[in-house]
């Protein structure tokens, strides 16, 4: 598919996105990170992005905000202040007990480095930092360093059908294709992409070629805008 019929589809798919709901999703993504980043909002993200794994984003979503009140709203230095009953909190909302301990850690470690140097990891080179926080992968680092503001995008389930639907190798070389053709952030490219393939797996007959395209239209030739 040539680049200007991806960009094509891709703006079609970011508009179906904005018809359904999400420009406040696609807006978040866009201000994420930088020099808003702080410790809590690093625990914050680092909290979701644990408690995805192997887990829907409906459920994650649904138990999100007490988890966010029974852990202080993710500030370390208040979690701290008394680790076990916010793990006592935590557990009471969220009942599965490694991943809540993989919370106070990743809480502990952004305790420990402060704003300024949690906004330093991420800006150089964040793989190696998050992938040595407990609960965190080869695959959610990415999920993770995106949320955090870092210009990478996540290879997901839908993301690699997507690169594969296009004829692009891997995520990254069709995120950042239509990246550099529109002058959108790759974390942008993501987070439309993504959530206009969860929104397609149930709009869409099985019979679809499965690359974005325009509401209500069933597109089985990848070569036709």
């Amino acid at each position: 598919m040539p680049t200007d019929v991806l960009v094509v589809r891709y703006l079609q798919a970011k508009r179906a996105v904005l018809e359904a709901g999400h420009a406040a999703e696609i807006a978040w993504q866009a201000r994420a990170g930088g020099a808003r980043l702080t410790a809590a909002a690093f625990v914050r993200e680092a909290a979701w992005v644990v408690l995805s794994a192997g887990m829907s984003e409906a459920v994650v979503r649904a138990k999100f905000p007490a988890l966010e009140r029974a852990l202080h709203h993710f500030h370390p230095g208040r979690i701290a202040a008394d680790p076990f009953a916010a793990r006592t909190a935590a557990l009471a909302v969220f009942g599965h007990a490694r991943k809540v301990d993989a919370i106070l850690s990743i809480a502990t470690t952004a305790l420990e480095l402060g704003d300024a140097e949690l906004r330093a990891r991420i800006k150089g080179d964040p793989e190696e930092f998050l992938r040595a926080l407990p609960y965190i992968g080869p695959v959610t680092w990415r999920h993770l360093a995106k949320n955090l503001g870092a210009p990478v995008a996540k290879a997901d389930r839908h993301l690699v059908r997507l690169a594969a639907a296009t004829g692009r190798p891997d995520v990254d070389t069709l995120c950042d294709e239509i990246s550099g053709w529109l002058g959108e952030p790759v974390a942008v490219v993501d987070v439309v992409l993504w959530r206009w393939a969860v929104l397609h797996a149930a709009a869409c007959p099985a019979t679809c070629d499965g690359v974005p395209h325009a509401p209500g239209q069933d597109r089985r030739e990848t070569n036709l805008v």
